[in-house]
């Protein structure tokens, strides 16, 4: 399918790792789960800007962004301007609190709030978003 033919979303998401535990956020949406902290890029945003301004939103932490650590993407024949289908697009940064503290400053968005979990008890965590796992697995290698 030719690019003019569908809309792609772009979002960057950040993993937060300290010791034993990554910092994850409950998104409200339509399938309600478990996700790294992150959202859409605004158009006239960097990735390294729209992972800042998600993270603050959604967790209430400033952070430092380090390097890119994972892309993913999918694709669905629905998207959310019917009848055109959409490919997502996603880049999962590393990241590092610098200040702030932990509370959901946005309102009426869709996360609810933030949690640091345990990384061994991510894998149990359900329901969680793909991301999550993408994040996971790259945080893992070397």
């Amino acid at each position: 399918m030719h690019f003019a033919d569908y809309d792609t979303r772009l979002a960057a998401h950040a993993v937060i790792a300290g010791g034993d535990r990554v910092l994850l956020t409950w998104y409200n949406g339509a399938e309600p789960s478990w996700t790294l902290p992150g959202g859409e890029v605004e158009f006239d945003e960097s990735l390294e800007e729209a992972v800042v301004r998600e993270v603050l939103e959604e967790t209430g932490f400033h952070v430092r962004v380090g390097r890119p650590l994972a892309t993913w993407s999918f694709t669905d024949d629905e998207g959310p301007r019917p009848p055109r289908p959409y490919k997502s697009v996603r880049i999962v940064f590393e990241a590092t609190v610098i200040g702030g503290t932990l509370g959901t400053v946005e309102r009426g968005g869709t996360t609810d709030f933030a949690r640091w979990m345990p990384l061994d008890a991510v894998p149990a965590l359900e329901p969680r978003a793909a991301i999550v796992d993408v994040g996971m697995r790259a945080l893992a290698r070397p």
